[in-house]
């Protein structure tokens, strides 16, 4: 089957940044039947608060897949919503003229802190999804700014014009599906942890299958295996369509 991976951090802790490193995901990428793949940044390599610099550092590495792969790799650009409106909107703006195509959220704050607005404000302006980093973390200490799927789904309803990926399927399990059942403008992505049997056909149930992205958290986890979640999960071949490629194509305007 044909397959976009919409969750990959081909660059991890400053490895995989290679020319030869790249070239080599590449091809086992596409051997695997993946035609693009979204590149999310080295999101953790300066800490969960990055500096203005050093996002800009992250998403110029994003940029430089872009330029020796254009017909693979996709860029989402990397933000920390807790800088404030100019600094996100500048780096923003850099990156939709370098062709980025969404924005990528990790653990800098909780999606519900209000430090959000303007950086939402500026993804509809500019048309873009917002993919969120989102865990069980429900009565955790580390949810001051580690988003549990109540969090995320809260954020997608605040704001119904933004497409929000929550991602992480196997990191927020049944509760994370329920939750967003009432949210036409939030997607989910298959990405992380071990295979839970049934989760997956939880998911097309409650959601159906035109909401549910392919994402595999490369290199965390093994391209083969995230592709077997979903291509032997217990759905009709066309949801298995949809997850691996259709809903990507069509949520990323890549026709």
């Amino acid at each position: 089957m044909r397959i976009i991976d919409i969750h990959a951090h081909p660059i991890f802790f400053g490895s995989g940044k290679s020319r030869p490193e790249v070239d080599q995901l590449v091809r086992y990428s596409r051997s695997l039947g993946i035609e693009k793949m979204v590149c999310l940044g080295d999101v953790l390599v300066h800490g969960p608060s990055p500096t203005a610099k050093q996002l800009r550092s992250i998403n110029d590495q994003t940029r430089q897949l872009l330029t020796w792969h254009p017909d693979f790799f996709i860029g989402f650009c990397y933000l920390n919503p807790t800088l404030g409106e100019k600094p996100i909107r500048s780096e923003l703006d850099r990156c939709v003229e370098a062709g980025f195509r969404g924005i990528k959220l990790e653990i800098a704050n909780n999606a519900r802190d209000p430090v959000m607005r303007p950086l939402m404000k500026a993804a509809e302006q500019s048309s873009l999804p917002v993919l969120q980093h989102t865990w069980d973390t429900l009565n955790k200490p580390m949810r001051k700014t580690h988003s549990d799927p109540k969090d995320t789904c809260l954020l997608a309803k605040r704001f119904p014009s933004v497409t929000v990926i929550m991602a992480h399927l196997y990191g927020f399990g049944i509760r994370g599906i329920l939750e967003a059942q009432d949210l036409p403008n939030l997607y989910i992505d298959t990405s992380s942890c071990l295979p839970f049997a049934g989760l997956l056909e939880y998911a097309v149930e409650k959601l159906g299958p035109e909401r549910i992205l392919y994402g595999s958290d490369i290199p965390i986890r093994e391209l083969g295996q995230c592709i077997g979640r979903v291509t032997g999960a217990d759905i009709d071949e066309d949801a298995k369509k949809r997850i691996l490629y259709s809903n990507s194509n069509t949520l990323l305007n890549l026709d």
